[in-house]
């Protein structure tokens, strides 16, 4: 077991849990004072119920076992047969992997289930959470991230979560928010702007632990993914703190936070494959793509994404992972090709998008079959006709 990377993993496992209250901060800031609270408790419970689920049959349907490279067996349910200290690549044992995996199924329902807070019910994102885990979030992380996945095998590249995480998250937001309908009230103000900050900036630092953290060990891969995720974000946030103040005429505190995020998401994919100039380029895009699809796009559909997790997630998401089979270079990380700029040609490029585009399909066909049979059984939408009036200081009902 090599100590100093072991280390390092643990810690990167930190930071990572770290960002699941700081999204929950920034979503709770985001969202009106009425469902801040609701906010707040729907993202943090994903700390229990996804660690739960993880121990319990999560590690097992991902890394045990292989059943036709879709999904693994549940032969280490309860992580029973797991060889705990066994040193795996890098010279980390096989507990401090688990460990940092965990943080991954933790922070993406986090990412989604905000999605829908204010206009869905509590009890159906529980469910929904519970069967998504299982159905969708581990199937696809043993398709990317295993050696014998099937889009591991098509050649896929996703260095910490681009795929497995944001374009999953940000397509499920987008699905649960188009099926359970809108808010009663769409058009309201952030409750706390300095939570939005805070989130941030706590997501901006737990950002290290999840793209570093991925190379698993200390090495030139992971200060190249550190840097890389520095300059992302910082260019993203200034872009769209540009195109904020070109197109309304100021900038907002949000919206700097937003195109932070949204850097940091485009980046992910490939944190630890790219070079410097071409994290810059991949978040100034990123935040032009991403802000261009909320302020543009958005409105025009009937879509209530409060937190624009679909906006931010999805789209960069996407744009991150194409951007990988353009920016990535074999000089940078050995273990990729070069991208369509380094002289590999269209080859990885091509692969990226026919691998982003089968995931996407996947997770569209999943969610609404999940959805159709989960409201049967139990309501999705909150029915705000049912609810009972709620007088305010004055004695008026609202």
């Amino acid at each position: 077991m090599f100590q100093v990377n072991t280390l390092f993993v643990m810690m990167a496992s930190i930071l990572v849990l770290l960002m699941t209250p700081g999204l929950a901060f920034f979503y709770g800031g985001l969202i009106n004072r009425r469902h801040a609270n609701n906010m707040l408790l729907t993202v943090f419970m994903m700390c229990g119920l996804a660690v739960i689920l993880w121990i319990f049959v999560g590690y097992s349907l991902s890394f045990s076992g292989n059943h036709w490279g879709i999904v693994g067996n549940l032969h280490d349910i309860l992580m029973i047969h797991v060889p705990v200290n066994t040193a795996i690549k890098t010279g980390i044992p096989v507990a401090d992997y688990a460990m940092f995996m965990m943080m991954f199924a933790i922070i993406t329902p986090a990412i989604f289930c905000g999605s829908i807070v204010g206009h869905g019910r509590f009890n159906f994102l529980v469910i929904f959470t519970i069967c998504w885990s299982i159905l969708v979030y581990y199937p696809l992380v043993h398709m990317v991230w295993t050696p014998h996945g099937l889009l591991a095998r098509l050649g896929a590249v996703d260095f910490a979560g681009g795929l497995v995480v944001h374009v999953n998250a940000g397509i499920t937001a987008l699905i649960l928010s188009a099926w359970l309908g809108r808010r009663k009230e769409v058009h309201s103000q952030h409750n706390n702007l300095s939570w939005v900050l805070i989130g941030t900036a706590l997501l901006w630092i737990g950002w290290y632990g999840f793209n570093a953290g991925s190379a698993l060990a200390v090495n030139d891969t992971a200060i190249q993914a550190m840097l890389t995720t520095t300059i992302a974000c910082s260019t993203a946030m200034v872009t769209w703190m540009l195109l904020d103040r070109y197109r309304f005429n100021h900038v907002t505190l949000a919206g700097a936070c937003n195109g932070a995020i949204t850097g940091l998401v485009a980046i992910t994919p490939g944190a630890g494959y790219v070079t410097l100039g071409g994290s810059m380029v991949i978040g100034i895009l990123g935040a032009i793509i991403s802000q261009s699809f909320i302020t543009k796009i958005k409105p025009h559909l009937q879509i209530d994404d409060i937190v624009d997790a679909f906006g931010c997630h999805g789209i960069s998401g996407i744009w991150g992972s194409i951007a990988t089979g353009i920016f990535a270079s074999h000089q940078i990380n050995s273990h990729v090709e070069n991208g369509l700029l380094f002289g590999g040609g269209l080859h990885l490029l091509l692969v990226q998008f026919l691998v982003t585009a089968l995931i996407i399909v996947f997770l569209i066909v999943m969610d609404v079959i999940l959805i159709k049979i989960l409201v049967i059984i139990i309501p999705g939408s909150i029915d705000y006709t049912q609810l009972p009036a709620v007088r305010n200081s004055k004695g008026l009902q609202s």
